[in-house]
Formats: C-alpha cells, structure tokens, sequence
C-alpha cells in the first residue's frame, strides 16, 4: 500500500484533488471486482451446495449475495470518508465511523435473517421432496420468532456501538412496555393469541375451519401475527383477529377421519307388514357396502311412526373425507335402498292431506 501512494503521488505531481481522486477511482475498482468476484464464487459454492443434501449451505449462499454486495459498498464508502476527513476537516466527516460500524452490524443482521428464511424453506422443500409432513405454521411462528430475535439483537448491537448502555435501554423497554401494553392491548392480545395458534396449533394453512359461534368458514391461507385470512367459499377475503380464536370455538373438517351417513327413509302405513324384511336387507346391504368403514357401528333400525310415514334410520360412517366422493357414496347408498324397497313391493311414503267434502244443499246453491 505505502508503493501504491508513492507511485500515485509521483504519477500525480503531488497534487491532492487528482491524487484523491485516483484513489475513489481505484476504491470503486475495487468493489467492483471484489462484488463480480464475490458473485461468481458464490453462485460455484450453490451449484456446488445444489448437488448435496445439505440444507444450511445452499440457505447461506442465498442470504450471503445481496449482503456481502452491499457491505462491500459500505467498506468502500467509508473508506473514501475516511480519506476525505484527513483532507477536509469537517464536522460532517466525524460520523464516517460510526456508519461503517452501523453498517457492518446491519448487513450481518440482514444475513442472518435471510439465512433463517432460506434454511426454512430448504427445510420443508427437502422434507416435501421425501414425501414426509410438513407443518407449515409450526415452520412459519419459529422462523418468524427467530428473526424478530436477530433484528432485536441487531438493534441492541447497533445501540451499544453508538455508546448507549444497554442495561438503560432494556429498563427504559420495560417500563414503556407496561406503557405500550395499556395503549396497544387489542394488538397485544392479537399477538397472544397468534401464539396460541403456533402452538396449540387448531389449523394449520390450508385447512377449512368453521365455527359454531360466528359465521366464519373457509380456508386459512394465511396466518399472521395480528390477523388471519381465510377465504371463503365463494372466494372473499375474511380477515380475523387472532384475538378472536381465543373465545371462539373452532371445528376443523379438514381433519375428520370419516364422513357420516345419517338418512331416514319413510314407508307408507300400508307397509307395515313389510318394515322388518326391508329393515334386515338394507342392513345386509350395508355390511357389505366397500364405502363403509365396518369397524364402526351401522345402525339400520325402524324408528318411529311418523305423520304419514314408518320411519327407517340409517347411520353409518365412510372411509372417505372428500365431500365429492363421499356423495357419489352416498348416491349410491341411496339408490341401493330404494331397489331393495321395491323390490319388496314396498314404496317410498309422501306427505298426504285427506280433503273432506259434503255434498251442499241445492238451495245453497
């Protein structure tokens, strides 16, 4: 480096506006290079990274590219600062250092988020990749936390570097958290209640949820820290506060293990004598009907006399949960039932109504 300035002091004549400005020239070079440099190698180290089965260094080429390109601009500008400062003495020039220190401090703290991030997605796309379950929100609230924890501690650094004591800092926190809790509670308890979610984890995205007490069904698509969305079944946007799940129940279809048949099929007075026969053939139906899970109990019973009907129940539970085959199940089922009601030369009731009439007297007439 002392050849280098002595060979630009000589190539310059000593003169310093020109000697200065060689050296931005060259310090600008010399980002550069070291960014096209920095790039190439990265992107070798990926396809390198690409061919193996290890996640952390494929997530720490991808969060390295766009800090180390900034922080190399950092180095480089402070740098110029600084050779600037020991030609111009300003008062400006004096934060030259702190903005380098700032700047470093920040850059690793974008890495280290990005690298929360990327190794998070490598994590699911390996695990999808393999075939094996990914919980998605589980995945989400940890790399969610752990990033707040990295831009926290950045912040931190980045105070404690500019002469701030941080023991003032986290009891001033405390106490205008206590402040900040009594003005922000609805967005605390949204908070809490995200948490709730993460953990105790009712859904998931991608779940259709429903709820007894409010009017709120459809897919989760998203889960924040303040809201949810889900959309609904004719594709509107509902946004939910997470506060909400706390005091609601909330029942998860997507979850169930059966879908339950639950049919009662009526049969006119006149077949009386024939309820018991179509009763026990329906029931045989059943016991061999491949929709049906026959591990659970199937109730196929004569239930009452209704109005105008001999009502017959049937309850049963199918292997599948996917509403459209379900229905074709359950069609099936059905038509089933009614070959085997007509088959026994029964029929199938309808609500009736006797109109009584009297002949009027002519003089009425």
């Amino acid at each position: 480096m002392e050849w280098l300035g002595v060979w630009l002091e000589r190539l310059t004549g000593g003169d310093e506006m020109t000697l200065f400005s060689l050296h931005v020239l060259l310090v600008v070079f010399a980002i550069v290079a070291f960014n096209y440099v920095s790039r190439r190698a990265l992107a070798r180290f990926g396809k390198q990274a690409g061919r193996t089965d290890t996640f952390w260094e494929q997530a720490l080429v991808a969060s390295a590219r766009r800090p180390l390109s900034v922080l190399a601009w950092i180095v480089g500008i402070t740098f110029v600062g600084h050779m600037a400062q020991a030609q111009i003495k300003t008062p400006f020039l004096e934060i030259v250092h702190p903005a380098r220190v700032i700047g470093i401090i920040v850059c690793l703290g974008w890495f280290l988020s990005g690298f929360i991030v990327n190794a998070k997605d490598a994590i699911i796309q390996r695990r999808v990749a393999r075939g094996a379950e990914v919980d998605r929100t589980t995945a989400d609230a940890i790399s969610q936390l752990l990033r707040i924890a990295a831009w926290l501690t950045t912040f931190l650094v980045v105070l404690q570097s500019l002469g701030f004591s941080i023991q003032g800092v986290l009891a001033f926190g405390g106490i205008g958290g206590i402040a900040i809790g009594f003005a922000a509670k609805d967005l605390l308890a949204n908070f809490f209640g995200s948490l709730m979610i993460y953990f105790d984890r009712p859904f998931a995205v991608g779940d259709w949820i429903c709820s007894p007490d409010k009017p709120i069904e459809g897919t989760v698509e998203d889960i924040g820290w303040r809201l949810t969305r889900i959309r609904t079944f004719d594709k509107r946007p509902l946004y939910v506060p997470n506060s909400v799940f706390a005091t609601i129940a909330v029942e998860n279809p997507s979850r169930m293990s059966h879908r339950r048949l639950n049919e009662t099929i009526g049969l006119r007075y006149d077949d009386i004598g024939k309820v018991a026969s179509v009763v026990e053939d329906i029931q045989a139906m059943m016991r061999t009907c491949p929709d049906i899970d026959q591990a659970l109990p199937i109730v196929v019973s004569f239930d009452k006399f209704n109005d105008s009907s001999l009502d017959i129940v049937v309850r049963a539970l199918s292997h599948t949960t996917d509403i459209a085959a379900f229905l074709r199940a359950k069609q099936n089922i059905l038509l089933k039932i009614a070959d085997i009601i007509a088959r026994h030369g029964a029929e199938i009731a309808f609500p009736t109504r006797v109109h009584l009439t009297r002949a009027l007297p002519p003089e009425s007439i």
